[in-house]
This record gives structure tokens, sequence and C-alpha cells, in this order.
């Protein structure tokens, strides 16, 4: 048994709103420069929905992640060495810029100096790929709250598949149908098959935390990851020709900090934590014959962190003493294997997931409610599972492979939770029966509700920091902001940076913010061309005409004595 550590993150979809606010920061945080415009490391989905890139589920096209071959051995699904060499120049089974968005911006210049007219001027949208005039056709949240479902909601893998089964299960009606938001980052897998797909060799997974990184020294921007990643999470920066991802935050993650989706999300979803898991045991777990094995299998490879022989092997491997009691102590393993409330996405691609997901219970609650019944019942929540809104066999589909009576028996356990609080909270006796109809005590029960509702910042996050010793081992070439004038790190124009050909900006850019507040004189009117961006500006000089002139002041107390 080969003990290491893994860094992994929960998601309650009951508590996400879809505001979001993770795709923003995080797009703040790292993917806002030239060549990234249509890069999302997080996103959040509507589902049913096709998705970002569209369609990425229909595996029967992109062939992402591993199979099985007539040997039984994992291979990738895209091809070995050889096959890919044939398709290193032209893959026809990568997404296309209009699988993703043609990036765009608009023409704000000619909007704010078009010379006097009969016509008003208008900001037109400019491609940042080719410069010219585009049409706004696709972006990534196009069928957000199932924006156009009744035209594009079918194209949906997933409904596909379920309607093939049962015509009646999925209808787009308004009032038949059903939607819940599904927020997505790089998988950070224990098998990667983008790792696997890089002939250069530079994509890794780090041995101290399991975080899966690109080397930006590396990349040669073959972009054969992009093809072996089942989840297409990984995207290629047009402008520096290299390979980008989701990071996992790992500068903050050293530290002891959350992620900064997990740190800014509203509806305190995520739960971030280690699992320690057996390395020597993945590759069997990832073989198994029956994807809907898969989700056991993989559970079997996860380690009881309390267990004395799993302790003293992680220490023997040189895993800390904090990071043992921080894998004790950890949310996303009582979620996923104690409680085994939280599934992971798309388990029958084989790449061993690392972030995991609690289904969504609500929209049964509401449909009892409106039809005059007691909505937190437990003969009722029980009852009505079979009915939700929100087809079980759309939720196996996403999490278990197909298999439904595992996802029955997560949301039998939200249930009882609801029921079995709720009756506590109206001062009742704590009905035992309740958590006993689904494998639990009363005091299981309460603590899981306690971390899936009312759970400290501390008992959400529980992150150990970096080792000091460590520090060499964790200096990283992952990020294309490692340093100034690095990959991605492009000189500014006065309306910021852009994409291919030179083409207007409308936001003042990392780059010319930075240059402005570590100046050490005063910015002259002459120099800020008669812009300032309100957004970002830092108060440190203006223009001519910013503000008005305020002339001679009034003596206001002048006289005052003479007044009534």
């Amino acid at each position: 048994m080969r003990v290491m550590a893994q860094m992994g993150m929960v998601m309650n979809l009951d508590k996400c709103i879809g505001c979001h606010t993770c795709s923003v920061t995080c797009k703040q945080a790292w993917t806002n420069r030239a060549g990234m415009e249509y890069v999302w490391f997080n996103n959040v989905e509507t589902r049913p929905g096709q998705g970002y890139p569209r369609r990425y589920e229909d595996q029967d096209r992109w062939y992402g992640g591993w199979t099985l071959n007539r040997r039984g051995k994992l291979a990738l699904k895209a091809g070995g060495r050889v096959k890919k060499l044939f398709g290193i120049f032209a893959s026809p089974v990568q997404p296309e810029l209009k699988d993703y968005y043609e990036p765009w911006t608009y023409d704000y210049k000619t909007l704010v100096d078009a010379p006097l007219g009969d016509d008003f001027p208008v900001a037109r949208p400019k491609s940042l790929i080719t410069g010219e005039d585009t049409k706004i056709t696709w972006s990534a949240n196009w069928d957000d709250n199932l924006g156009g479902s009744q035209d594009h909601g079918h194209l949906d893998p997933l409904v596909e598949k379920v309607r093939r089964e049962s015509e009646d299960k999925i209808k787009f009606a308004f009032e038949q149908t059903f939607m819940f938001y599904l927020p997505r980052i790089c998988e950070h897998c224990l098998n990667p098959s983008c790792m696997a797909s890089c002939p250069s060799g530079a994509i890794y997974k780090r041995v101290e935390d399991g975080i899966v990184l690109v080397d930006q020294d590396r990349c040669r921007g073959w972009r054969q990851c992009v093809t072996g990643c089942p989840y297409k999470k990984i995207y290629f920066n047009h402008k520096t020709g290299k390979a980008e991802k989701c990071t996992f935050c790992y500068p903050r993650v050293e530290v002891g900090l959350p992620t900064v989706c997990s740190e800014t999300c509203v509806g305190r979803l995520r739960y971030l934590g280690l699992f320690l898991y057996d390395a020597d045991a993945v590759t069997a777990a990832a073989s198994v014959t029956d994807p809907q094995d898969l989700y056991d299998a993989q559970m079997d490879v996860l380690l009881d962190p309390h267990d004395p022989r799993v302790q003293a092997d992680a220490r023997a491997q040189g895993i800390p003493e904090d990071w043992l009691d921080a894998a004790r102590r950890s949310p996303v393993y009582a979620l996923a294997k104690v409680y085994k409330v939280a599934l992971p996405l798309h388990p029958e691609y084989r790449t061993m997931p690392m972030v995991w997901y609690v289904p969504p219970l609500s929209p049964v609650v509401d449909l009892l409610r409106d039809q005059g019944h007691d909505g937190e019942d437990a003969g009722n929540l029980f009852g009505a599972i079979d009915a939700l809104r929100i087809p079980v066999e759309y939720l196996a589909e996403l999490f278990t492979a197909g298999d439904t009576e595992r996802v029955t028996a997560v949301l039998r356990k939200l249930a009882a939770m609801r029921s079995f609080m709720r009756g506590i909270s109206l001062g009742e006796d704590p009905d035992e029966s309740i958590p006993e109809s689904v494998g639990m005590d009363g005091q299981g029960m309460y603590d899981m509700y306690r971390l899936m509702a009312i759970a400290k910042y501390s008992e959400r996050y529980v992150i150990p920091k970096a080792h000091l010793e460590q520090a060499h081992d964790l200096e990283e070439l992952g990020c294309s902001l490692d340093f100034d004038g690095g990959p991605g790190m492009q000189d500014s124009a006065p309306f910021g940076e852009a994409s291919g050909r030179p083409v207007p900006v409308a936001v003042d850019t990392f780059n010319a913010l930075r240059d402005r507040q570590s100046t050490d004189t005063i910015a002259e009117g002459a120099g800020l061309r008669g812009r300032v961006n309100l957004l970002n500006w830092d108060g440190r000089g203006a223009p001519p005409g910013l503000f008005p002139d305020k002339g001679p002041q009034p003596d206001t107390l002048a006289g005052a004595e003479d007044q009534p």
C-alpha cells in the first residue's frame, strides 16, 4: 500500500443559486490575460444543457478519457501514440472555437470619439481573434437558466440518452421541465487522461497534494491534452501557444487558504479537504469491467485516515503529522466516504475524479408544498423521490454511470436529514426511525446536518499548509503569472491588451493597473491621454476636465451674524 495525499472538493448542488460569482472571481484571478478571453477554469452550467464547451460529454465524438482494450487494460479512448502522431497537426476530435465561442469586445473608441452627426454611433462587437466585426451567436452561458431550452435542450447528451430509454422522462414545456446548476472545475483526477495524452510530458500531478498542473516551459502546444480530457477543462492560449488549466489555486492552498471560487461562493456550497488514497490501487480500480462498479472501486481506493495501519504507512511515506490530522478532520472525506452523499462526476470516464457533488433534492420539497402536502414529512418525501421533476435517471447519468439505485439512496439520506431535523427544530423528540430507515443513527444524521447546513469556515475548509522543507519541491512553473514578462504577460495598450490583431478593449488590464499603482510619481494629465477607467482608478492623477473647476469659493461665514 502506497499512501498518498490528495486535495479534493465537494459541492452541494442544493445550495447553488447560479450567481456565477465563482466564475467571475476565478476569471479575474487567473484568466484575465490575452488569449484567455474564452477560458473559464470555473464555470456554472445549467442542467439540462449542452455544457461548456458544447456537448463536452459526448465521448462518441470527442473520445475523451479512458476505455478498456480487448485485453481489459486501460487505454486512452482517443488512441495511443501512433494514432496521436497522425492527428498531431489536425485533430478532428478536438472542440473548435465555435464549440466554445469566439471572444469579442466592443469598439468603444469609435463610440466615444465619433464626430457629431445625424446618426447615433454604436459600439459594434469586434472579434478578439480576427479584429473584424463579428456576430455573437454563442457563449459560456448561452443556455443559462434554460435559455433556449425548447430549441436546444434536446442537444444535451444526457437528455438524448435518457430519452432513448423513455421518451416521457424529460420534457421541455416550461410547466414540466426542471433545472439545476452544476459548477465545474478541473477534476484533478487520480488517473488523469490529460497527463497521459501530453506528448511533451508537460502535465504532471504533484506528489505532495495531487494537484494537476501544466509546466509552461515544457508545453509545446500540441493540444492533445484537450482531446484527452473528457471534461474539456484544459484550454489552449492562442496568444502564448500554451495549454492552461485550473490550478486549484495552489499558491493559496499552500498557505492554508481556500481556492478563490470557494472563498467567494455566495451559497457556501463548496468544501475543501484532504483524502488519503492507495496509489498502487488506482489502475486496478479504474480498470473494472462494469462502469457502474467504478464508484465502489474508487471508494475502495480512498483510505480511512483513522485506521492505525494507514497512519503508520502514511508516516513511512513522509506525510507530515499535521496533514494526517487534516485528513481525519476532512469534510470531503466525511461527505464522500463516511456519509456517502457526495458522488463523482462521470466515473465512467475512468479518470477517478476528485471533485464530488451532492445531488440536488430541493424540487421535491417545492413540489409537495405546492400540492398542499407537508414538504418535510418523511413519508411524503420518501414517496415522492421517484416522482422528482429532476429524473433520477438524469442524475444517475451524471454521477453513477447510470446506477439509479445509488442516486436514490443518496436522495433518501438527504430527505431523511431534512425530516429528522425538522422535528428537532419544532421541539419534538428525535424520531430515530427516520435515520434508521437509511442506515444511519440520530447522532450521525445530526453531524451530517451540521456539516452540510451550518458548518463554520474552519469546518468547511480543512487545508493543511505546505511545510518549509517542501519549499523547493513546490516551486511550480504551472502558472503563467509567475514572473514579469513571462508567458501571457504582454505589453498593454492604452485601452488594454488584446488577442490576435490589435483591437479596442474596454478595460484596463492587470499590467496597466500594476504600472500605475507602482509608479513613484503622480501621473501627468497628458500621460493619461484624456481617459480614466473609473472602475479601476487609483486616484493618482487625473486628466484635464475630469472634475469641474470649482473657482473662487464664497465665504460661507460672512454675514452669518446677520442671519436671524
